[in-house]
This record gives structure tokens, sequence and C-alpha cells, in this order.
């Protein structure tokens, strides 16, 4: 049994867990899933302590008195990292021993908080587990919920196998001194301000992902002004703040780490069973390193090494770099201030509401300022009378680009702001026209209501039963709306599948990710009772519909393009064209006969034929080029390759053998130094076929990217 304590974000936490024997082994179950949010932030405010009850020796500063017997303080309060965790999960352990009291161990995790937080301003809290078998002195327990409550403590007691009607947990036939101490337990959290509760119930709550309140700093401070007030006497000029309302929560990110140097000889002499991935102690961060080069043939390689502030900024104009000093440069950058000044007003029913491009914030009046809430509450009241938006161009800070905003009212109870929308520049916005989709404009200007790729009345209420009956919205029977999908309820996949996954990993670095959550993929499929009620209303709709299966696309086959077939319906190059099968490609008509070899295939196996011979002919042009004579040569030969191989969904085949054309290139065993070769390759972007380009590839956009770019 044991108790934890822990401080977060500048502020004391103590929490304390108390198990028999036979649930020792949930501690690394309950506290790593909870602590390794504060340990993963790293910081040094993140704190954890652990004392064991029970335990089969006592080490604590009160061991010369026998009520503080069989408890011993394994972690004192401190920062704790993920070595620490697996080492208290190791540490902790079924003891040989019933003897040691719940309230003396409460009674420690008081004095670590005091001794560590002092008189601070911290949130303390102690959490204490325990099964309530063993036996309790209840001496002076008064005095120990006094002192919980002067020290602002939040006490909370997680009882295993303790009833809960709340939550519908109880043991029959409980043993008389476990009810008794139940009871006392109970009455003590009662009167500590506490929360009491079974283990079962915390243990579910584990498994609801945790949602991260953070405190918002003000982005922007200043003035909401309209006018320039040096200059006018009727200008005005309210004292703001800007605040995030909403902002977008991203999961950890990743970061890269290699053995230490001089570890790496250790890491092979020892054991298989200590070589474990979750050992932090032998990684340390990649460190990141750049150099800048120009060609300079009279240097050794043709390239010398220059120092970054040698080098002059330029910018990307399509597939030419512009070349821009420092001295122009300041000159195109426009000197602001920072301010919120107010340029115009739009009713509220004009303004589009695809416009905005970022995330909201909120404006509201400089903090401890009564004058400044009563000009900017008159200002909200006034937007929101006027059913009126106001534009305003913002600068946050000095020298950094205006902004144009929206700013809309917002009135809640008891509370008054201005939200705050970023708006597009003209430059920003991109016009696309569309075709109408209710009706069809012909090439006349007649317009035409009825047509094959329009829909008809049938289909158009087809679909509307259709969607009716998936409504998430239900009633009750006392008419009172159920919401299928409650706001509070879906949390991000994403966010909380990495984070449940990162957290798992860190503790248990050698076995398989657990499955994620079911509250995570709770809404990732309709519910089965709304998909079961629709699905007569689907049939119905794809009757209608007269929707048809697409047969899988076959492999090997070439993609059939769209091309004009004669009036006559013959097909000329079958009558006019009778040649043999091909077998084999020549060098001098190499890229002719390769796509005739291809449109003549009947097995996957005549394409890989055509591949391989295509791809020899390739690299004997490369060896036998004197200096860049045959390069054009080769540019075409890929360029088909891979344009053919892309139409006959085979990107594999072009992938693998670029990937071995790199390798010779670059170690020059194609007849020298041919960079210049795969210079031009990348020119011609004639990398990896990626799967943007082909759905059958299985090369990332990034990785066809790096892949062309690295040298």
């Amino acid at each position: 049994m044991a108790v934890t304590s822990r401080i977060s974000n500048g502020r004391c936490n103590m929490s304390g867990t108390g198990l028999q024997r036979q649930y020792a082994g949930l501690l690394p179950l309950i506290a790593p899933s909870n602590d390794m949010i504060k340990v993963g932030t790293g910081r040094k405010t993140a704190t954890i302590g652990v004392v064991a009850l029970r335990s089969d020796d006592t080490s604590n500063e009160l061991e010369n008195d026998p009520s503080f017997s069989n408890i011993a303080v394994i972690q004192n309060i401190g920062q704790v990292l993920m070595p620490d965790i697996r080492k208290l999960r190791d540490c902790i352990k079924p003891s040989h021993t019933n003897k040691g009291d719940a309230i003396s161990s409460i009674v420690i995790a008081i004095q670590m908080i005091s001794a560590y937080c002092k008189k601070l301003k911290y949130k303390r809290k102690i959490v204490l587990i325990t099964n309530g078998t063993g036996t309790m002195n209840s001496e002076g327990i008064d005095e120990i919920q006094r002192k919980i409550r002067d020290d602002g403590i939040d006490f909370a007691v997680i009882g295993v196998d303790f009833d809960d009607p709340e939550f519908g947990v109880k043991e029959e036939d409980k043993d008389s001194l476990k009810a008794q101490n139940e009871a006392l337990l109970s009455k003590f959290a009662q009167d500590s301000d506490g929360v009491y509760g079974t283990l079962e119930e915390a243990i579910a709550e584990l498994d609801i992902p945790r949602i991260k309140v953070t405190k918002s700093m003000p982005s922007f401070k200043g003035f909401l002004q309209l006018g320039d007030a040096s200059k006018y006497e009727t200008a005005f000029r309210i004292p703001v703040e800007r605040y995030f309302r909403t902002y977008v929560a991203k999961p950890p990110s990743a970061s890269s780490f290699v053995l230490r140097s001089g570890t790496q000889g250790q890491e092979d002499d020892a054991p298989a069973a200590s070589q474990t991935p979750g050992e932090g102690e032998a990684l340390t961060a990649v460190r990141t390193s750049r150099t800048y080069q120009i060609t300079d043939e009279s240097a050794p390689g043709g390239k010398v090494d220059v120092e970054r502030d040698d080098l002059a900024k330029g910018y990307e104009y399509g597939r030419t770099a512009v070349h821009i000093s420092q001295t122009d440069e300041n000159i195109t950058n426009l000197e602001t201030f920072a301010g919120l000044e107010l340029i115009g007003f739009i009713q509220s029913d004009k303004f589009d509401r695809y416009l905005p491009i970022s995330n909201s914030n909120i404006i509201i009046p400089q903090r401890a300022n009564d004058k400044a809430s009563l000009a900017l509450s008159s200002f909200i009241h006034a937007l929101f009378e006027l059913e009126t938006y106001a534009v305003a161009r913002l600068v946050t800070k000095e020298a950094k680009p205006p902004m144009i905003v929206l700013l809309a009212p917002s009135i809640e109870p008891e509370y008054e702001c201005l939200i705050e929308l970023q708006l597009p520049f003209a430059e920003d916005v991109r016009s696309y026209r569309f075709p109408p989709l209710d009706k069809v404009v012909t090439v006349s200007g007649k317009i035409v209501t009825e047509h094959r790729n329009l829909p008809n009345d049938d289909l158009q209420d087809a679909m509307s039963q259709y969607v009716d009956s998936m409504e998430l919205d239900l009633k009750d029977d006392d008419g009172d709306v159920i919401t299928e999908l409650p706001i509070e309820q879906s949390f991000s996949p994403l966010l909380h599948r990495i984070d449940s996954a990162v957290r798992y990993r860190a503790v248990y670095p050698n076995d398989p990710i657990l499955e994620p959550s079911v509250r995570l993929t709770k809404f990732a499929h309709p519910p089965e009772d709304l998909v079961k009620k629709s699905s007569r209303y689907l049939e119905k709709l794809i009757s209608i519909a007269d929707v048809k299966k697409v047969p899988p696309k076959t492999k090997g086959r070439k993609r059939q393009r769209e091309t004009e077939k004669p009036l006559s319906g013959l097909d000329v190059d079958a009558l006019l064209f009778q040649e043999p099968k091909r077998s084999k490609i020549s060098a001098e008509n190499a890229v002719p006969e390769f796509k005739q070899m291809l449109s003549r295939a009947e097995s996957v196996d005549t394409i890989h034929d055509a591949v391989r011979q295509m791809a020899a002919i390739i690299e004997t042009q490369i060896k036998d080029s004197l200096g860049d004579a045959n390069y054009d040569r080769v540019i075409e030969g890929l360029g088909t390759m891979r344009e053919e191989l892309v139409d006959y969904e085979e990107p594999a085949l072009y992938n693998e053998f670029l990937r071995v054309l790199k390798g010779k290139v670059l170690g020059e065993e194609l007849g020298g130094d041919r960079r210049e070769l795969w210079w031009l390759v990348r020119k011609s972007k004639l990398g990896l076929i990626d799967q943007a380009t082909s759905e059958r590839s299985d090369v990332s956009e990034e990785a066809a990217k790096e892949f062309l770019s690295a040298a």
C-alpha cells in the first residue's frame, strides 16, 4: 500500500495510495495513467512522492512512534521522470505483513506537504487508496481533519470494494471490521470537505480522456480606438486586452534521439533483457547542424563552405529565386505600431460566414479598470442593438504586419466581450466559378431543369427521408430532446490516442500498445439503432439512384483514356498495324518499342520484363555517355517509363529502379561523376511516384520530396 504526493504547475498536490498486498500491482496502473501527464511535461514543479503503507520495514520521520510503524517513504516529494516511474513500479511489491495504520500514513503525507510547500501558495491534494481491512486508530482524527481544512488540502478516499450506491457497487457478506473502517473513512472524508468513492469507479474513470485546461495569456494589450487621439478631441480610446477564445489542440510532437557516445559498446555487451527501448539514460537528443556551400570549380569537390552571414536572402517566385538585399527589404517592410483601430462597420446579415481565416479571440476591457469596462460595454451594446459588426485594423506588436479583423458583440449573463476573427485581404481570396447544382445551362444559354446529371423529385425525396432518419437529436417520451452526440463527450481521437499511447509505452516499453479507448471510438460509427432505423430508407435511396458497385481495378492493366471514336466504329489501328508481339527492346528505338511492348502485354510478367530491359538500356546510355551527350535521352526514357508505369498502376517497379539508379549515379558506378544527371532528374521532377500520383504507391509525398532533394 502506498501514498503518492505530487506538485503541478507551481502548486503542490499530494495523492495517497493504500492497497492490500494482493492489490499492490494496481499502483503502476493508477499512478502512471494519472501522473504521466505531469511527468511528461518535464517540469521541475511536477513532483511526486510515494509512501508505502503496511511495508515490511519502517522508514519515516516518526518511525520511533509505534503508531507509525510499517510505513516507509519510498519517494520523497520531488521531480519524477520516467526512470523513476519504472523504478517505483519494480519497487512496489506485495509485503509480508498486514500491520500499518492508514490514518497514520495520512499524517505522514500531511507532514511531507507542509515541509515541502511551507507557507507558499500551492494547491495540495491527498488521495488515500485502501481496502479498509486493517486496524485504524481514530485518536486525534478531529485535529487531522482541521489541519487538512486549514492547509487547503483536497482529500479523497478510494476504497477497494467499498460500497458506493451512486456507482452501484455493494460487497455482500462484508467483514464487520471493514464495514466499520468504511464508515470511519467516509465520515473522515466528509468532515475534511473531501470526496469518497470505490476503486472500481476510479479505474473506470481512467478511460476518460483528460481535458487540459490551459491558462490563456494576453496576446495583445493596447487601445481600441476610433480616430487619432493626438489630433482630434472627439476620438476615443478604450484600454483592452486580447485572449484566445478557441485554439487548436495538437498532439505531442515526435523527437529524434540517438545513443550517447560511449554507450554503444556497453549496449552490445549488455544482456538482451536490459536493452529496452524505454531506457532514456543512454539516449540524447539529435542536434541539427547546417552548412552552406556554393559552387567553386577551383575548390576540392567543386564546392566551398560559406558562412550564413555571407549569404543574401531570396524568395521563391515560381521556379525562380528572387534576390533581395537587406536594404531593399527594410524599405518594403511596413512601419507599424501596436493598436486596434476601427476602420468601418457592416450589418451582421451582410457578412459571409466563410470569410474568417483564424482561430477566434476575445476582446475584453483592461483588468481592474472600471472606466474601460463601462466604455467597452457601451460599445458592445451599441453593436448588438444595431445588429452590426465592426471591422478593425490590428497590430499586436510594433513592426508586425497588420491584420484586418472582425469584431462581433457577445453578451452573456454577467459577461460581455467582443469576439474577434481575422479577415482575408483581397490577395488571399480566390474566386472560382462552378456550374449550378439545380440546373444545366447549355451552350446556347438555354436552362434545362430536367437532365441526367440532375436529381429528380423522387431521388430528392428519398435522400431527404434518409437524412431525416439519421437525425441525431431525438425526443423522449416527455418531448425533451436527447442528443446522440453530446459535445462534452466527443473527444479528439488523434489527440488523446497519441497521448495515451505515449504514456503507456513510456511505462511499458516492450508491451504492445493497447487498443484505443471505447470513448474515443464511440462516435467513429453511427449508433446501431439509427442504422437499423434508417436501413429501409437507404435501400430505397439505392434503388431510386440506381447505385451499382464499381468493379475493382485490375492490376497491370493500363488506365483507359478517353479517345474520340471514328464514326464508322472501326478500329483503325487493328486494321493498319498487324505487328507481332514484341519481346525485345532495342537501344536505338527504346522509347517507342517500350510503349509497344507494354501495350501488347497480356500479363504482369511482360511488364516486368519490359521495365528490366528499359532499365538496362538507360544504365548503358549513362555509362557510355561522353560528358552529357546522352543525358537528354536518359531523361526522356525515365519520363516515359514513369508515365507508363503510372498508367499501368505499377509504381513500385519505377520506384525500385530509381532508387537503384540514384545509388549508382551518386556512387559514381556509371562511368564516373554523373551528379549533373541527377540534377537534371530533380529539375525534370522525375522522382519517386508518390501516393498523390498513384493510389497503389506506398511512398508518401514527404518521402518522395526528401528522396529527390537528398544528395
